[in-house]
């Protein structure tokens, strides 16, 4: 649990300032899908959606490289648990 909030955290903090980056430049009003129609959402509706959207691709990140960092003794450890 703890490791998921270290993840999850710094993650839900970058974000919003990735949301704040791109919409700085990014009018909502005026996306498109793949170029052809527009978008039938609301601006909080766009900024909601793109916010989950980052929070997700960022903590994936995250969590692979917790995963990356773990040492081969930490990984045996749990290996030893869940075969018991």
């Amino acid at each position: 649990m703890k490791r998921a909030l270290v993840v999850l955290w710094p993650a839900f903090l970058m974000a919003g300032v990735l949301e704040m980056l791109v919409f700085v430049v990014v009018d909502p009003g005026d996306l498109r899908w793949f170029g052809a129609d527009p978008v039938d959402l609301s601006r909080q509706a766009v900024y909601t959606v793109t916010f989950l959207i980052f929070w997700a691709v960022i903590s994936v990140a995250g969590a692979l490289t917790m995963l990356l960092g773990v040492g081969a003794d930490e990984v045996n450890e749990a290996s030893r648990r869940w075969l018991r």
